[in-house]
């Protein structure tokens, strides 16, 4: 039997729970979205229902620490499409089992989770360590970020923390919302503008000494570059070439 969600979150909890209520055996998770009718295999559309996911997730908090709840999580922004039936069945595995089941590396759903999980929080600490700010004129900072997870819900905190006393966007170009810090709080958003654009900022929307300030980085990088010590292999190591575009040194 096929399942079919929204590929909310909610949705593939509420989907947790439908199966342990109707116990079909076993059955293949996808979005509504991917999902192509087989003449030979039925379907059952699940049907989000907020009530339903909230039990599933507090269910799983009762038997999981918070940082096996954030693998989950991380898995679930992982977006990969595999990923998401394994999840599916990484929470039916730990309902089904005694308390520290999550441990048994064994388990092939425990060991997905936990190497896609890991993937995830790289990307994440890449984000917070690679993302390079802009001023626009009206003196918002702005960043477009286009990373291969969706981790700006996990970079929330960090930039929030970090960046205090500014005004900033951090936007996702690829899954096109972002997130806004007005000072006090941060809002997600989502803007109808041409994406190109902000991804290639033109100078018009830049504050004036923008280009100054990327030009004394620029220098400075290049002053305490060591040109006799310099190994592109290990560099690359630590800064992967994708990475290089969000560098105002590498611009």
């Amino acid at each position: 039997m096929i399942y079919t969600y929204d590929g909310s979150l909610e949705g593939l909890l509420t989907a947790v729970f439908e199966w342990f209520e109707r116990k079909p055996g076993a059955i293949s998770l996808v979005t509504e979205e991917r999902y192509q009718p087989d003449a030979f295999t039925s379907c059952f559309e699940v049907l989000t229902n907020r009530s339903k996911a909230d039990r599933v997730w507090k269910g799983l908090a009762s038997r999981l620490d918070r940082d096996w709840m954030r693998k989950a999580y991380c898995t679930f922004l992982s977006e990969i499409p595999e990923m998401q039936q394994e999840l599916f069945l990484f929470i039916c595995y730990v309902f089904q089992h005694q308390a520290g089941a999550e441990k048994n590396y064994g388990n092939s759903h425990v060991l997905n989770i936990a190497q896609t999980a890991r993937k995830v929080e790289r990307e994440k600490h890449r984000m917070e360590a690679f993302i390079r700010f802009q001023q626009t004129a009206d003196g918002i900072f702005y960043c477009g970020i286009d990373p291969d997870f969706n981790v700006i819900p996990l970079i929330v905190n960090h930039f929030k923390n970090r960046y205090a006393d500014q005004q900033w966007v951090i936007y996702d170009l690829k899954r096109h919302y972002g997130i806004f810090y007005d000072l006090h709080t941060v809002e997600e958003i989502e803007m109808n503008v041409d994406l190109q654009q902000l991804k290639h900022a033109k100078q018009t929307l830049l504050d004036q000494k923008e280009q100054l300030y990327a030009d004394l980085w620029k220098n400075y990088f290049k002053s305490t570059n060591i040109v006799a010590r310099k190994n592109t292999k290990l560099h690359t190591q630590h800064v992967p070439k994708r990475y290089w575009k969000y560098l105002t040194e590498k611009l």
